[in-house]
């Protein structure tokens, strides 16, 4: 399923770089997608109402030379087009319009100029609750190459030279390959934690972070934190859980 955003700005510099960025985001996770550009309210409104229909919309709440600002577009949205699944990303040079915005539930609002970073989290963060946050990691067992589905690997074990694949339903893969470059090369976009130079493991199945430990949510599965990497760990932890709370 293709994944259909907008962007409505009438700055080309922003669109343009809005695009990129999310050309990145999206083919990095193999994610389908089609991006529209809008340069006013109007323009983007027409569409809507002839029947065009976006996942996320990235939209200006100031526009220079237009009557109808971003703020009445997600009142259009929400209210006369009774349209509550689009997510909408406010975009802006100031902050000053977040009462306005509430009644419009916006997904998110980012401050211009953008961060690729700050991006990257909303998108996330939208892939999440829409239920489309997938990817796939890539393995070879002889000469033969499988695929498994990133939020399926609970965690990525070494033992000497073998991979072994931790998997949601129990199943376990031995594969031979360096977790190191596994890691960075597969998995620590997805929210990874290299917490020992022989196991990364998805935050998304810690239930508990402890400093030695990372207790999983099976309630029984415990993997040793290594004392080098300590430090390490509770920083990327807390990172990726800021991340996830915008």
């Amino acid at each position: 399923m293709a994944l259909y955003v907008a962007i409505c700005d009438d700055e080309n510099r922003i669109g343009a770089e809005l695009e990129r960025f999310l050309i990145d985001m999206l083919g990095n996770r193999n994610i389908k997608y089609e991006i529209d550009i809008y340069y006013t309210g109007e323009e983007l409104c027409a569409k809507m109402e002839n029947g065009a229909y976006y996942n996320l919309i990235f939209l200006d709440i100031e526009f220079a030379k237009n009557a109808i600002n971003g703020v009445e577009v997600g009142r259009l949205i929400r209210g006369t087009y009774r349209n509550d699944l689009t997510s909408i990303v406010y975009i802006s040079w100031e902050m000053k319009y977040s009462l306005q915005l509430f009644e419009i539930r916006p997904l998110n609002f980012l401050v211009k100029p953008l961060d690729y970073a700050k991006v990257e989290q909303t998108v996330t963060t939208y892939l999440r609750l829409a239920g489309q946050w997938v990817g796939e990691f890539s393995y070879k067992i002889g000469h033969s190459t499988y695929k498994a589905q990133v939020k399926d690997i609970v965690y990525l074990q070494s033992d000497r030279r073998k991979l072994i694949l931790h998997l949601a339903d129990g199943r376990k893969e031995e594969f031979y390959g360096t977790l190191k470059d596994v890691f960075r090369e597969q998995l620590q976009r997805f929210d990874f934690i290299l917490i020992h130079a022989s196991c990364a493991v998805n935050y998304d199945y810690i239930a508990v972070a402890k400093y030695d430990e990372m207790i999983l949510i099976d309630g029984v599965t415990s993997l040793q934190i290594s004392q080098s990497k300590r430090k390490e760990v509770k920083e990327a932890f807390y990172d990726i859980s800021e991340k996830r709370s915008v």
